[in-house]
């Protein structure tokens, strides 16, 4: 019986790995399709967001059945804790690239992103995929040190949602109103995908240490 418990719960380490790979793809391809005005990657993106939930749905009834089956303490009571709030984050890191998915096929057959602010959300969405990668390694391999590093990660990703404000609010701006309104969702999905991803490693740090950063004061 406690084997297959110990495996139950290594099994939610697993789906939790196998959604920061989802997410990871989904905000790369959801990145290419507002770029490139790619209908069907949009469109692809946004159907697949169904498997995130999946696994979530997973971990979630994995979770509820430990608890009611197992009373878990110490390490696995946080484990199963910090399980539960790291999928939400990665859920709703699905729910965000389907959102710039969203704008990408609204905007279609334009792109919604003007010639002079595509450096700056490509590498928007460069930074989004190095930080779910590393979170990604953080919960397999429960490095606290990596773990740590990804707040520090993610000002990257604030400094240019802070460029891409500069940009909309300079008299120069010629686009008007409904690309400025469609550049500020984008920047704050991405911003927003870059914040749960630092959260998701701030349960890792939880997991293994029994404190959240902020805590400790490490962050």
């Amino acid at each position: 019986m406690r084997d297959a418990y110990h495996e139950d719960l290594d099994a939610l380490t697993e789906r939790l790995v196998e959604m920061t790979r989802l997410v990871r793809s989904a905000i790369s391809r959801a990145t290419t399709a507002l770029l490139d005005a790619d209908l069907h990657l949009a469109e692809n993106v946004i159907s697949q967001d169904e498997e995130v939930d999946r696994l979530f749905a997973e971990i979630e009834a994995t979770i509820f059945d430990l608890m009611a089956r197992q009373q878990p303490v110490a390490v696995d009571l946080r484990m199963i804790i910090a399980a539960l709030r790291m999928g939400t984050d990665l859920e709703r890191m699905g729910d965000l690239a389907e959102h710039v998915a969203k704008v990408a096929r609204l905007r279609h057959p334009d792109s919604a992103i003007p010639p002079e602010i595509r450096a700056t959300i490509l590498e928007m969405g460069q930074i989004a995929e190095r930080l779910i990668t590393k979170t990604g390694s953080c919960i397999a391999s429960r490095d606290v040190e990596s773990a740590l590093e990804l707040e520090a990660d993610d000002d990257a990703m604030d400094r240019l949602h802070r460029r891409l404000f500069k940009v909309l609010m300079a008299p120069d701006w010629k686009y008007g109103v409904e690309p400025a309104i469609d550049v500020t969702l984008i920047g704050r999905y991405y911003e927003r995908y870059a914040d749960h991803a630092v959260r998701v490693a701030h349960d890792v740090v939880y997991l293994v240490t029994g404190s959240r950063p902020q805590d400790t004061g490490a962050l």
